[in-house]
């Protein structure tokens, strides 16, 4: 299957992806000649893509060697893990140790992360939620970069939040903050995070929800995250209730 892809140039595995890059398209498909399905893809023009639906078990998330996880490396935070089909989130304890995992590499500025969403049993009390992150870093006690989060929730108490951390343990800021049932999400629910610039976007099913600006971050790689509260009964060990069952970033943007 052959695509020339313009206005969205995020894909999802098992697509074969053509970008259209001004000089003809280039060729780039999601599974490179040693089988590997979800390996980052750099075009002749440095374009980076990554494509996965989380074809293995592995805890915390690795994807031979592509993802950099928050409790592994930043120490203060926690990991995602998958089983096939499925990333999900292991914060378990204390507030703000979100579950995090980034892509490693370089990665240009401008960035859009797509990802697909499981929700089952959603507990309003467990602030379960699905997080996007752009130009965000990982290292030793620093957590740093962009956030879009939404609560796994079709209630009145769901919520669009966009963040920026700021690097040390629950150092974070609110840069939205949007409240009600049409900012949550639930099963099968498409959920993207763009930033070009200093404006970040937030959109579900393709239609944009929310907006924030800033100009702390100007570098950094995209990722994922969960975020769970355990204290309220019925929250500890609920992670498995709700993550992504598919997941796409790239930095080739237009504006």
């Amino acid at each position: 299957m052959s695509i020339c892809v313009r206005a969205r140039p995020w894909v999802w595995p098992s697509l074969l992806l053509v970008f259209s890059l001004g000089m003809g398209c280039v060729r780039a498909e999601s599974t490179d000649s040693s089988g590997d399905p979800d390996r980052p893809i750099t075009t002749p023009t440095g374009v980076h893509t990554y494509s996965t639906v989380f074809p293995l078990r592995e805890n915390p998330i690795s994807e031979d060697g592509h993802w950099v996880n928050g409790g592994e490396t930043g120490l203060d935070w926690t990991d995602v893990s998958t089983v096939p089909g499925l990333a999900i989130g292991h914060q378990c304890c204390a507030s703000y140790t979100d579950a995090t995992a980034l892509l490693a590499g370089s990665w240009g500025p401008d960035q859009e992360v797509t990802a697909t969403v499981h929700s089952v049993n959603p507990n309003d009390a467990c602030a379960q939620e699905v997080e996007l992150r752009l130009r965000s870093a990982i290292a030793p006690h620093s957590n740093r970069g962009y956030e879009v989060s939404f609560k796994a929730s079709r209630s009145s108490a769901a919520y669009l939040i966009i963040v920026r951390w700021d690097g040390p343990y629950s150092d974070f800021t609110y840069l939205l903050d949007r409240r009600g049932a049409a900012y949550g999400v639930s099963e099968g629910d498409v959920v993207t995070a763009r930033i070009i610039g200093d404006e970040i976007s937030a959109y579900k099913n393709g239609v944009l929800v929310g907006q924030a600006s800033d100009t702390t971050w100007a570098d950094g790689s995209p990722g994922l995250g969960f975020n769970l509260e355990s204290a309220a009964p019925g929250c500890a060990g609920s992670n498995g209730d709700y993550g992504f069952t598919a997941f796409a970033a790239t930095d080739h943007l237009t504006p």
